[in-house]
C-alpha cells in the first residue's frame, strides 16, 4: 500500500492548475444512463472515482469507445442491466446515483447500498423517498435497493434535508418521468446546477436549479451530450489553503471563484492576500495567521468537504478558532491524527475548538477519508521533519496527482511503496 512522505518548510510558489470537479463528473457519467448513443465527458480528472463510475455504466451495458487521460466517450444505446453490484458500489457512495437514471431508462434499478468514506450515515432514505414520489416501488433486500416503476409521473416534492445526491438522483429520474416534477429543498451547489445545465442541452426540462426549489417538464427522450467538466472548488479551496499555511505565494488557475466566496471570506478574515481574477485566484500568505471561526452548511455556505483542511490551517493561527460541523456527524476523524502533529484542539459535540501552535511536528499518521487525507498532507508541508501518510488511497479518490502538482510548486513530497 502506498504511502506519502512530505518534508516540511518549503513555501510555496508558483502556478497550478485545478482539474475538473470529481463532483461533477460522477452524477454527469450517470446521467449518461438516461440518453441512447455516444456521449463525449472532457476535462474529467483523473483519479480512482471516476474510474469506478465508468466501470459501472460499463457495467449496465454501456459501451467505452474512449477512456484515456481526461476524455470519456460512452455509448449508452445497449443499456439492459439494471444491477448494479456490490464489489462497485461498496467502494464509492456516489455509485447510488444510477438508481434514478435505471429506474428511468429500463423501468428497474437494484443497486447495492452504497459505500465510501466513513465519515457519517449518509442515509439514502431521501433518495428512496423522492422516487416513491415519482411512482416507484422500491424495498430493500439482502443489501440491496430494488425499485420498479412502469411508468414515473411528475410529483410535488419536499426534501426533509438538503441533500446533493439526492437532489441530482430524483432530479435525473424526474427528467423521463410522465408530467411536471416540482422539486422543493433541494441542493442549491454548483455541481447541481452543471448537472441540469448538461441535461437541458440534451433535451430535458428544467428550471430553478441553482435555487431551492427545481421543476422539471417530463420528456420522452434525451440525446446524447458533449461537456466539458467545470473546475473542482474542492481542489481548488485545498490549494488555496496550501499556498497560505506555507506563507507562500500561488496562483490557483481554472477554478471559479464565485463557487469559492465563503472560502475566500474566511481566508481573508485569517489575514491571506487573496486577489480574484476571471478564471483564476492569486493567494500570498502574510507571515501571520488569525484565528477564524467557521461553521460548515450546504452551498453557498462553506463547505464541509474543507472543513479538515481548514481546520489544519487554523492549527497555526495566533489564537483560538471554533470550528463547527453541521453537514455529517463524524466528521471529526482527522482530528486524532493532527493532535500527533502537535496540534491543540479539543472537541466538544460537534464543535473542534483549536488553539494555535508555533509549530507542527511531523509523524506518521493515517488517512481516515478522502478530506482528511489532503488535510494531513497540508500538515505536513509546514511540520517540523518528515511526515508520513498511510492509505493514501484516499487522496487517490478525488485529487488528480496531487504531489506531483505539489512537487511543482516547491514542496518536498514523494509517493513510495
Amino acid at each position: 500500500m502506498d504511502k506519502i512522505i512530505v518534508e516540511g518548510g518549503h513555501k510555496l510558489n508558483g502556478r497550478v492548475r485545478i482539474s475538473g470537479a470529481k463532483n461533477a463528473v460522477l452524477p454527469v457519467l450517470a446521467a449518461t444512463l438516461l440518453t441512447q448513443g455516444k456521449n463525449e465527458i472532457r476535462e474529467a480528472p483523473q483519479v480512482r472515482d471516476v474510474d469506478t463510475m465508468v466501470r459501472l455504466v460499463s457495467e449496465l451495458g454501456a459501451e467505452v469507445d474512449h477512456f484515456e487521460s481526461d476524455h470519456v466517450v460512452l455509448d449508452t444505446s445497449g443499456i439492459d442491466n439494471p444491477v448494479a453490484p456490490y464489489d462497485l458500489v461498496s467502494t464509492m457512495r456516489a455509485s447510488c446515483l444510477v438508481l434514478g437514471p435505471l429506474l428511468a431508462r429500463l423501468g428497474e434499478a437494484k443497486v447495492s447500498l452504497p459505500g465510501g468514506c466513513a465519515i457519517g450515515a449518509r442515509p439514502i432514505d431521501l433518495h428512496i423517498k423522492g422516487l416513491e414520489a415519482l411512482g416507484a416501488k422500491i424495498k430493500l433486500e439482502k443489501g440491496y435497493v430494488h425499485g420498479t416503476a412502469k411508468k414515473l409521473k411528475g410529483a410535488h416534492h419536499v426534501f426533509e434535508s438538503v441533500t446533493v445526491t439526492g437532489t441530482m438522483n430524483v432530479m435525473m429520474a424526474a427528467v423521463l418521468a410522465e408530467g411536471e416534477t416540482v422539486l422543493e429543498n433541494v441542493a442549491r451547489e454548483p455541481e447541481v446546477t452543471f448537472l441540469a445545465e448538461v441535461l437541458n442541452e440534451s433535451g430535458a426540462k428544467i428550471g430553478g436549479a441553482g435555487t431551492d426549489k427545481i421543476i422539471i417538464q417530463g420528456v420522452s427522450s434525451l440525446r446524447p451530450f458533449d461537456c466539458k467538466i467545470l473546475p473542482d472548488r474542492i481542489e481548488a479551496a485545498t490549494y488555496m489553503i496550501a499556498a497560505a499555511i506555507t506563507d507562500g505565494d500561488v496562483d490557483v488557475l481554472n477554478c471559479v471563484p464565485s463557487h469559492l466566496e465563503a472560502i475566500n471570506q474566511k481566508l481573508r478574515e485569517a489575514g491571506v492576500t487573496l486577489e480574484e481574477k476571471q478564471n483564476s485566484i492569486r493567494v500570498r500568505g502574510n507571515g501571520e495567521l488569525a484565528p477564524v471561526h467557521i461553521r460548515t452548511h450546504p452551498y453557498p455556505g462553506f463547505a464541509t468537504d474543507v472543513q479538515a483542511q481548514f481546520m489544519t490551517l487554523m492549527t497555526l493561527a495566533k489564537g483560538r478558532s471554533m470550528i463547527t460541523e453541521t453537514v455529517f456527524e463524524n466528521r471529526f476523524m482527522h482530528v486524532a491524527e493532527l493532535k500527533r502533529m502537535g496540534a491543540d484542539i479539543l472537541i466538544e459535540g460537534h464543535t473542534a475548538l483549536v488553539t494555535g501552535v508555533k509549530q507542527l511536528s511531523g509523524a506518521p499518521v493515517m488517512a481516515t477519508d478522502l478530506r482528511a487525507s489532503a488535510c494531513l498532507v497540508l500538515a505536513g508541508l509546514v511540520a517540523e521533519r518528515d511526515t508520513v501518510v498511510s492509505r493514501v488511497y484516499h487522496i487517490d479518490r478525488g485529487y488528480q496527482n496531487m504531489e506531483k502538482k505539489l512537487s511543482q510548486l516547491g514542496a518536498a513530497i514523494r509517493r513510495v511503496k
